[in-house]
């Protein structure tokens, strides 16, 4: 798994990255198609989207995860 860093550092990403795919497992199914979160510039971010974005490395995803932190949702 690569993460792209533009804010923080390489550990702390992966840290948050590590919380998140721990959060996720435990979802029940029907909860991973709710939206958690709403990015300004990219809009409504479900479970999956999420999911799909932060294992891909991208820096959409890296945005994700640093919200998802910063509101203590992981």
């Amino acid at each position: 798994m690569v993460y792209i860093s533009s804010a923080g550092t390489d550990s702390e990403i992966m840290k948050n990255g590590d919380k998140f795919f721990k959060v996720y497992a435990n979802l029940p199914l029907n909860l991973r198609e709710e939206i958690v979160l709403v990015l300004p510039d990219v809009g409504p971010i479900t479970w999956n989207v999420a999911y799909l974005e932060i294992s891909g490395g991208t820096l959409v995803g890296e945005k994700i995860l640093e919200k998802l932190f910063e509101l203590q949702i992981i």
